[in-house]
């Protein structure tokens, strides 16, 4: 299994174009996967269940009409050339406002000429914060703005950063929209309704693909295509709201789990976050909007010292043995490094209590020990557990915990002092839950060698 990974990763080198970016990991050469960047399709999976495809309002978000018309009657508008003697910026050239906070927006806006009041409405009209909250996607929706500021927005900005793709419904009513980049990279997001009880949630992608190789996650397989911009990022949230409040009510929450490790793009979270909590804007409530990570411990420390909202921390395993196989990154930020650094940060902030996310393995890491390992762990860390069910996807080795099993496993813990969640699948019928996200494609990050003592158990599922 280790010769055929290594020969895997020669031909992924081989090809691979070469990309030049800041990361602020590290060297991390053993464990990030990135493949070449190609224009991918819908995985087959998506078409083995039924499902049903809502109709889509081509004057907000169809990905068949034009997003940008071709005049300049107060359209945001793709020409290029001379109109009223000022050039138009080609689309690639445009600035995409959904990038930029609130103070580098209005600087924007008033360094073509208007005022900062004018600043403030645009902002309002793109982010929902008014009587009518449209969350504008083209200058025919920006209602009582200056003409003139948008006759310049139509030709030096963009105010849209996605086109929908598709959206699939599951039948619990969890929704995924599929999103085409401008590349023609495919990103996916989910809405998950909660009824009455005032907590639905759009989980946000961060990366089209993920470097870590988590060998529960679908999206793991897929290696890592490249970064997502913060105006990408944004967009998620405003789509959702646009698209789904009229159906399911306030969306208020906000979880950076889709595809993606979010801390291994931590600059552009870390905007997109700080635009979303906005109070003239989307409004979010700081402890609503969640970044998740599988344990990058110098993001964690620049995430906790730089950003108001709240942390998740994917643990999943309480020896270095198995978080070694079923998350690489231990390799290089063990458990004792990970949690010494979470108890330290911790103790600086006042009243912040950091979320651990634990999906049950049946036969890996669903034992009663391991349930008393997590109270010694995490002792001295102000923290809740959310329990999470595996979701099973194509090539994985693993199967979810039995009900019985979790129920067990929650209580030993709530015994010890934890405070403990038991969270459901979501969407799992239509590869909308957790860790079901993404296409792989042909050319897939490899499944790791299994440890010898668990090698038994999970033979029959294999």
């Amino acid at each position: 299994m280790e010769a055929s990974y290594c020969i895997w990763m020669r031909q992924l080198k081989m090809a691979t174009t070469t990309v030049f970016r800041r990361t602020t990991t590290g060297s991390l050469s053993s464990l990030i996967i990135r493949l070449p960047s190609s224009k991918p399709i819908l995985s087959h999976l998506f078409h083995h269940h039924h499902h049903r495809r809502r109709s889509i309002s081509t004057s907000a978000t169809s990905p068949h009409a034009s997003p940008l018309p071709q005049t300049l009657n107060h359209s945001c508008s793709s020409n290029s050339g001379v109109e009223d003697g000022e050039f138009n910026l080609s689309d690639s050239h445009k600035v995409i406002l959904k990038g930029m906070r609130y103070k580098e927006f209005q600087n924007w806006v008033t360094s073509q000429g208007y005022r900062p009041a004018q600043a403030l409405m645009l902002w309002k009209l793109l982010y929902g914060n008014n009587s009518k909250s449209i969350w504008a996607h083209s200058c025919e929706e920006l209602e009582g703005l200056n003409k003139d500021l948008m006759m310049m927005l139509s030709k030096r900005a963009k105010l849209k950063a996605l086109q929908v793709k598709d959206i699939i419904t599951a039948s619990d009513g969890t929704r995924k929209i599929l999103f085409t980049l401008d590349d023609g990279l495919v990103i996916e997001t989910v809405i998950i309704p909660n009824g009455d009880r005032g907590r639905n949630t759009v989980c946000v992608s961060s990366q089209v693909g993920c470097a870590m190789n988590c060998q529960f996650c679908f999206t793991g397989r897929m290696g890592l295509r490249r970064n997502l911009t913060a105006a990408e990022i944004v967009e998620q949230a405003v789509f959702a709201r646009r698209l789904f409040t009229s159906e399911v009510g306030s969306i208020r929450n906000v979880v950076f789990m889709g595809m993606g490790e979010p801390l291994q793009n931590i600059e552009n979270v870390i905007t997109a976050a700080d635009i979303m909590v906005d109070e003239q804007g989307l409004h979010f409530s700081p402890n609503k909007v969640t970044i998740s990570t599988s344990g990058l411990v110098p993001q964690i420390k620049q995430f906790l010292r730089e950003s108001k909202c709240a942390l998740a921390v994917s643990l999943n395993a309480t020896t270095d043995e198995v978080r070694n196989w079923i998350m690489p990154i231990n390799r290089k930020y063990n458990l004792k490094l990970l949690l010494d650094t979470l108890r330290e940060e911790l103790s600086l902030k006042h009243k912040y209590k950091v979320l651990f996310e634990y999906v049950l393995l049946a036969g890996v890491n669903d034992s009663i020990d391991d349930a008393k390992r997590i109270i010694d762990l995490v002792k001295g860390i102000p923290c809740k557990i959310n329990l999470l069910t595996f979701n099973p996807h194509s090539g994985s080795h693993f199967q979810p915990s039995t009900n019985e099993k979790m129920i067990e496993f929650r209580n030993t813990l709530a015994e010890g002092g934890c405070v403990v969640f038991m969270r459901p699948s979501r969407g799992d019928d239509q590869m909308a839950a957790c860790g079901q996200l993404g296409n792989p494609g042909e050319l897939q990050a490899p499944l790791l060698k299994v440890p010898p003592r668990f090698q038994a158990s999970l033979e029959p599922m294999v």
